[in-house]
């Protein structure tokens, strides 16, 4: 998708502000879009997009996967937020949301059935038309798979990127999730996708609960998800790497040599 270098970053949250403002080697930033206003950004995204670091809008509750087409309303201020933040692109994630005004309170797979990618392909070009930068989506972590599945996550959405030109956000972090959960070899799932159109990467930490394991963002990367990082290396230089925390955040030293671990992994190669 043409995307900028964008190197290594990580998710922009009010908790971390000035950690983030202050951490060396943070080439970029994300930020839920739904969680600031492009009329009132807070400072401290104003103090980053002043150095010049790249900020990038990232949608939770668009709903592409739905049956449903894109809410106008949502589309309307992930623009705004791409526009007010000067940024190279959007990004969202491939999942059902919602359904009949009902919110789902999670991002779930969607059924990988042909019928259903005509769909997700007709709300993609709805939501590309609507934004004025590129669009990339999210692979999602899955706690269970449609019974009338037809086809692989990869090929769904080389399928999806083909039938639209929509940028790929790929989160080594849920390829693990959907391994250990699964049984959807990660490996596998980096053979079928169509990499070129990579946008950025995702990783982040968990946790493992009666052998169940639950992407929280809350924990240390581990190992097994930093090799799915080194692996995808190996097969394409990705234009960006981003580290997920979402609560009970550490130190910052220990952000700090999270995104080391996360260069040590990309420099395996």
């Amino acid at each position: 998708m043409g995307s900028e270098r964008l190197g290594v970053g990580i998710g922009w949250r009010p908790e971390i502000d000035l950690t983030v403002e202050r951490m060396p080697g943070v080439d970029f930033v994300e930020v839920v879009a739904e969680n600031v206003r492009p009329d009132r950004l807070p400072e401290s995204l104003r103090v980053l997009r002043a150095r010049g670091t790249p900020v990038i809008p990232h949608g939770v509750g668009l709903g592409v996967g739905g049956a449903e087409p894109p809410d106008p309303a949502r589309l309307a201020h992930l623009a705004a937020c791409a526009l007010a933040l000067d940024a190279p692109l959007v990004s969202e994630h491939l999942a059902f949301v919602r359904a009949g005004g009902m919110e789902a309170g999670h991002l779930l797979p969607v059924p990988r059935t042909r019928a259903v990618l005509s769909v997700v392909a007709d709300n993609v070009r709805r939501a590309q038309a609507a934004l004025p930068v590129p669009l990339a989506l999210e692979n999602v972590a899955a706690l269970f798979g449609w019974p009338e599945d037809e086809m692989t996550e990869a090929q769904f959405l080389g399928e999806l990127v083909e039938m639209t030109g929509v940028g790929l956000l790929v989160d080594v972090a849920n390829l693990y999730t959907n391994q250990v959960n699964l049984g959807l070899p990660a490996i596998g799932a980096l053979d079928g996708l169509p990499l070129s159109e990579l946008a950025y990467v995702h990783v982040a930490g968990g946790h493992a609960h009666h052998g169940v394991w639950h992407d929280t963002h809350t924990a240390r990367v581990p190992d097994e998800v930093l090799d799915i990082l080194s692996e995808l290396c190996a097969r394409v230089d990705p234009p960006g790497v981003l580290l997920e925390w979402d609560d009970d955040y550490p130190s910052d030293a220990a952000l700090e040599a999270e995104l080391g671990r996360i260069r040590g992994a990309m420099a395996r190669v």
